[in-house]
């Protein structure tokens, strides 16, 4: 894939949430909410400071986080549908 976000965005691969159940009922595609949970699959270099000085991102590629229901952008990358958010839209990482 050829793309690379810019300044403080991270484009995300959605992990797909669970298909049944815990009591083993199958949940139709309609009924789905969309998983606020995600891989990260590249990240901009940072943000800046006024003075110009770079702000580390305290994610990285292969990083698994939770996001907002809401938060980012649906984009399509190589036929692949995936998000694209700033770092400050996630909300944790996952251990």
């Amino acid at each position: 894939m050829a793309f690379k976000p810019l300044h403080d965005r991270v484009l995300v691969r959605r992990v797909e949430g669970d298909e049944k159940t815990k009591g083993g009922l199958i949940i139709p595609e309609s009924a789905k909410e969309k998983p606020a949970e995600g891989e990260i699959i590249a990240t901009g270099e940072g943000a800046r400071k006024d003075s110009g000085e770079l702000i580390d991102m305290a994610v990285k590629a292969g990083d698994r986080v939770l996001f907002g229901k809401w938060s980012g952008t649906e984009v399509t990358i190589d036929g692949e549908e995936l998000l694209i958010m700033k770092e400050s839209d996630i909300l944790g990482i996952m251990a």
